[in-house]
């Protein structure tokens, strides 16, 4: 019961709890996940922190930033003792901490998180990954919500950029980068 593919279960069952939209079932499913993780693998263990990092998904998808952001964190201090510096599933938690920081309305703390991620995907990353374009959209917006819609305007005109080339033009993702871009020369 206690056997790490039990818990690799339990998070495609959290996995599939969140793509229908029922986060309070994928919450309880990452939580047994990690359960099990905690007795059957180090406590830095990668996949540790991958079901912190769900846990975190679960909470801000269901509007309880605060905890999204502890686990968040969480996953972060594990990755840093358990992978490089540059690995992007570090990059990817600054990111998550930065959405957190985001939707709490500290746009300083946002931009920190989102900056270092994107230091970490351009050592990491090719230029025009499509997480290097989300990284310039979020600092863009972070640059947007704190008024200076100048800076805003540069990073999220990188993050189209990026975009255009890597992403189909009917892809979400650049629809969202897009309407980052247009907001920003509203402002201008």
């Amino acid at each position: 019961p206690n056997h790490p593919s039990v818990a690799s279960s339990y998070n495609n069952i959290g996995n599939a709890y969140s793509n229908m939209g029922d986060y309070p079932k994928a919450l309880s499913s990452y939580e047994q996940a990690l359960k099990i993780q905690l007795q059957s693998l180090p406590r830095n263990h990668p996949s540790v922190a991958s079901s912190y990092n769900n846990i975190g998904n679960a909470y801000s998808n269901m509007g309880d930033y605060p905890k999204a952001l502890s686990s968040y964190e969480q996953a972060l201090k594990i990755q840093l003792q358990s992978l490089p510096p540059n690995h992007p599933d570090v990059a990817s938690s600054y990111n998550n901490i930065g959405n957190a920081y985001s939707h709490m309305g500290d746009y300083p703390k946002a931009l920190s998180s989102h900056e270092q991620a994107l230091k970490i995907q351009l050592q990491s990353l090719p230029r025009n990954h499509p997480s290097v374009a989300s990284s310039y959209n979020n600092i863009g917006n972070a640059y947007y919500n704190m008024g200076d819609h100048r800076t805003a305007l540069l990073f999220c005109t990188n993050a189209v950029q990026i975009a255009q080339k890597v992403l189909p033009l009917t892809h979400p993702h650049l629809q969202v980068i897009k309407r980052s871009l247009e907001r920003a020369k509203q402002k201008l």
